[in-house]
């Protein structure tokens, strides 16, 4: 059984047609990626599956479990979580405040007004822990807003990573960076997967950043499934050249 199973999952509003009977099975620590032209429906795809939309017909299963009526708030607590296009971090508070949030949230204590030493210390070591494995430690006491865009970005995926997920959605992780910082974020997801063991499934325009980390690429067109394989298949696949790959040249 696959960690996350989206079965001929359609959504529709009004006329249009945004996902159209999109299929994709994703296993245990496996790194997949959604490609496609502007307008493909990739981000429409990633709201079905982490719950923003319901799909108009389809299915939704996750670790064996129908999720397609689930709510946001539920699906996270099941094992999922996601970033978004536009950064979404708290630019005022510094990076370990940024961080502290979704780990208060994770260890439930998030409502608390007063937590004990033990539970203060639990979080303070989750988000040194954090700090250190996105490479954030020297930026610590920093406020999040002053930082670089891929710093910035590094934020949002720790702020992710802080819920503990099991499937993580990247939706454009490296979009308006320059080489060193796409550089970077690419390296920071490679070693998420590689030491975490996360399933992550990314989408990404950068074809470098696709090629050197995925396993396998979902294309989409039109919001239908183009094609779906290994990056030689694809980077091979003459209907994928002539509507995606071809263009980026």
């Amino acid at each position: 059984m696959s960690l996350l199973e989206v079965r001929n999952v359609s959504r529709s509003f009004g006329l249009l047609v945004a996902v159209n009977d999109v299929t994709l099975n994703v296993e245990a620590g496996e790194l997949r990626a959604i490609i496609g032209p502007n307008g493909a429906g990739k981000t429409t795809f990633f709201n079905l599956i982490s719950g923003f939309f319901a799909p108009t017909s389809g299915r939704i299963v996750f670790d064996g479990q129908d999720v397609t009526e689930l709510a946001v708030h539920k699906r996270v607590a099941l094992g999922m979580a996601r970033t978004f296009q536009i950064t979404e971090i708290f630019p005022n508070l510094s990076v370990s405040e940024n961080l502290r949030i979704p780990v208060e949230m994770e260890l439930g204590l998030a409502r608390r007004l007063r937590t004990t030493r033990e539970q203060a210390a639990t979080i303070r070591a989750r988000v040194d822990e954090l700090l250190e494995l996105g490479g954030l430690s020297k930026h610590a006491l920093r406020r999040a807003g002053e930082l670089a865009h891929g710093d910035q970005r590094a934020i949002e995926i720790m702020m992710a990573l802080a819920l503990r997920p099991r499937l993580l959605l990247l939706d454009e992780p490296t979009a308006g960076m320059g080489d060193e910082e796409t550089h970077m974020v690419a390296d920071l997801i490679g070693r998420l997967h590689r030491e975490q063991g996360l399933a992550i499934v990314l989408i990404e325009h950068d074809m470098q950043v696709i090629f050197r980390l995925a396993q396998r690429i979902l294309v989409l067109a039109a919001g239908a499934v183009l094609a779906d394989g290994t990056p030689e298949e694809i980077a091979a696949n003459e209907d994928v050249q002539a509507a995606y790959l071809g263009e980026a040249e």
